[in-house]
């Protein structure tokens, strides 16, 4: 019986994703045997650096460790958050399959935008959620939190903080929805490209391995993320700019929206575009021309 190594970074979160991959896995190939492994990334050994200083350091700041785990062999299988992967692929990987995407939208806990006032403190480190909150609540100021879901909405109680705003889908992945006060309208407020998805990646030379773990593949997901990493990769941008992304498939056709936001909210650029859903990268580039034709260069270098 085959037995492979499947590898994530060792947090809650990470742990619930590689247990969701493993359940469809084990349906779809009861005749393997599937061995975990933890991985601790760069963002989970500097827990005192921004996001932001860490990515211009660090390829990869969580997902790194765990591709040159794989390229080195010790697993076979790693999971990740797929907005966490850079959007060019690293060589000698591939992303074998996207499991169907879960919820997409940012969540606002201990507070609603309706309550936000002037002076009021909101926990966030993303530079995209600094400038929609900027943006959508004039005079909030946003206080910059690291760590897990757990530990960010521990920091909003100790710190006392109006609210945190989160991705939704690790709330809910963790059994913590009942934290969420507020889901904030993906078209108002378009969320971090490939929010909510997973990415099942494998050595590109183990095409037998590529072929098991495509049983979890959903070809809505990947349509919908293609979109929003072509955009971001025309864009040169990776999950520390402020660049949000939300596609949608009805009847055949793929609709993206995207925005890019100055981190002081004064500035905000909108680009959207529908295409064809089997030519998702199509499309995720004409919405990125689109936004460079509008001067979105000169929003990114500001917020850099």
């Amino acid at each position: 019986m085959p037995t492979w190594r499947i590898g994530s970074r060792g947090s809650r979160l990470a742990q619930t994703m590689v247990t969701e991959v493993l359940d469809h896995l084990s349906t779809a190939h009861p005749e393997h045997t599937w061995v975990r492994r933890t991985i601790m990334s760069a963002g989970d050994q500097d827990r005192s650096s921004s996001l932001r200083d860490l990515a211009s350091s660090s390829a990869g700041v969580f997902a790194g460790a765990v591709e040159q785990a794989l390229l080195n062999g010790e697993i076979d299988v790693a999971v990740h958050s797929l907005k966490d992967l850079p959007t060019a692929t690293t060589l000698g990987t591939v992303v074998a399959a996207i499991p169907r995407r879960h919820e997409v939208r940012d969540a606002l806990c201990g507070t609603t935008l309706d309550a936000l006032a002037p002076g009021h403190r909101v926990g966030t480190g993303a530079p995209r959620r600094v400038g929609q909150l900027h943006h959508a609540c004039p005079g909030v100021v946003a206080v910059p939190i690291r760590g897990n879901v757990p530990p960010r909405l521990r920091q909003m109680r100790e710190k006392g903080l109006s609210g945190v705003v989160l991705a939704a889908a690790g709330l809910h992945r963790l059994g913590l929805q009942e934290s969420i006060t507020e889901y904030l309208d993906p078209v108002r407020w378009p969320p971090s490209p490939a929010q909510g998805a997973i990415a099942v990646q494998v050595r590109a030379a183990d095409a037998a391995l590529a072929r098991v773990v495509a049983a979890v593949h959903d070809e809505e997901a990947a349509a919908t993320t293609q979109a929003e990493r072509a955009l971001l990769q025309v864009l040169g941008g990776g999950c520390h700019v402020p660049i949000g992304a939300y596609a949608t498939i009805r009847a055949g056709q793929l609709h993206l929206l995207a925005q890019v936001t100055s981190t002081d909210g004064s500035t905000t650029i909108r680009a959207e575009a529908t295409g064809a859903a089997d030519q998702p990268e199509m499309v995720g580039e004409h919405v990125a021309r689109r936004l460079l034709d509008e001067g979105v260069e000169a929003v990114l270098a500001s917020s850099a």
